[in-house]
């Protein structure tokens, strides 16, 4: 019998690293023989209202006096550039993401639509995270019979859970039937929490092959024609870490190409597709990206991960586990002593730890979805 799962994840359509988990984990259920599709879902408006409200005061928290003129004098082309973002994230969702027609909120469970999943799977990134979902139970899959709950490499991104919502997330981790996570630092929350042990298996992403995501990428229509190097930093790029860029890409002939970056328009616009394409012709990459560290083990590419800097929960912790887990952990900017230590990077080693997780997420899947043993297959 074939399983229809649906999978319940942040529906982010500006984010590279949201994007790309999401069609990982649809891929590997369809390589299970399942039959699936990703739930659209949202919070109560109060909650959503409330993370936009913080970003906003972060964001300008963040800026200085000169990038704030610079916003004002650009204006019109920072609209349209994020227009164009938003539309080409939307784009490649529509293409290779099977969404469902109708939206799941957590003030309404009521759809009839529901009733033909067999399971329903939580996961992967930051879906636990309070600070961006504020305990809404679509992330806890409340709205299904217990039987059906499945959490598939799910992160807290934190390594704690504040007072307000021990409650509800320790009643419902218990009422989780199948229990995974991202990080060991998840882990130690739900085992101080309920008790329970959880499972540790790596992102999604990490799940598919080079040669799939390369498959899936296409190039980027603003990528230079010399050699350059790629940054993509979610948290506040600080003088100091912007005089670093400016060091290496100096001492080693390099264009310097920012993603996900207002102040370079001419790749802001750049879809996750584009993303992967970014990655693969760069001739090092430097993020605080977990997503982003993900693609450079995956890619084979010289990168250098530093600590996210910025006024929101640290979650640091994330890539070095991810490190630790790939034996990568010489790729953090403190383990860089010297220039050629930019571009030395030993992959050798990946192949290996790359199969023995899969085959642990695999057997959980297996198990959780109650199927008989399949090898994974790519199309």
């Amino acid at each position: 019998m074939v399983n229809n799962v649906g999978i319940v994840t942040i529906c982010d359509y500006q984010n590279y690293g949201n994007r790309l988990q999401n069609y990982a984990a649809q891929e590997v259920m369809k390589s299970l023989g399942c039959q699936v599709n990703t739930i659209v879902n949202v919070q109560k408006i109060g909650d959503q209202n409330k993370g936009n409200k913080n970003f906003g005061e972060l964001s300008l928290i963040w800026m200085n006096i000169k990038n704030k003129l610079w916003y004002e004098m650009n204006k019109a082309k920072i609209i349209k550039s994020r227009n164009e973002r938003i539309k080409a994230f939307e784009n490649f969702t529509n293409e290779h993401i099977i969404e469902t027609n109708f939206t799941l909120k957590d003030t309404d469970f009521n759809h009839a639509q529901l009733n033909k999943y067999d399971y329903f799977l939580v996961g992967s990134d930051q879906v636990w995270n309070p600070n961006y979902r504020y305990g809404s139970p679509i992330d806890f899959l409340r709205f299904a019979p217990k039987e059906k709950r499945i959490a598939y490499a799910p992160s807290f991104g934190v390594s704690s859970i504040s007072d307000e919502y021990v409650e509800i997330y320790k009643k419902w981790i218990l009422e989780m039937e199948s229990l995974s996570v991202r990080e060991e630092a998840g882990a130690k929350i739900i085992k101080d929490l309920t008790g329970r042990s959880a499972v540790v298996l790596v992102d999604p992403t990490l799940m598919l092959s080079k040669e799939k995501w390369l498959s899936l990428s296409k190039k980027a229509k603003n990528k230079p024609s010399k050699k350059y190097l790629l940054t993509y930093f979610l948290g506040v790029k600080t003088k100091e870490l912007k005089k670093i860029i400016k060091k290496i890409a100096l001492e080693n002939d390099l264009e310097v190409v920012n993603l996900a970056d207002i102040e370079d328009l001419k790749t802001y616009s750049a879809d996750p597709a584009e993303f992967i394409d970014y990655i693969n012709s760069s001739s090092v990459f430097l993020t605080d990206s977990f997503h982003g560290a993900v693609f450079s083990i995956l890619l084979e590419k010289p990168f250098i991960v530093f600590n996210r800097n910025g006024n929101i929960p640290s979650m640091n912790s994330r890539i070095d586990m991810l490190l630790s887990t790939f034996k990568l952990l010489s790729r953090k900017w403190e383990g860089i002593n010297k220039n050629v230590d930019i571009f030395n990077v030993n992959f050798q080693h990946i192949p290996s730890i790359l199969e023995f997780e899969r085959k642990k997420a695999l057997n959980y899947l297996r198990k959780a979805l109650r199927i008989e043993d399949i090898i994974l297959h790519e199309d």
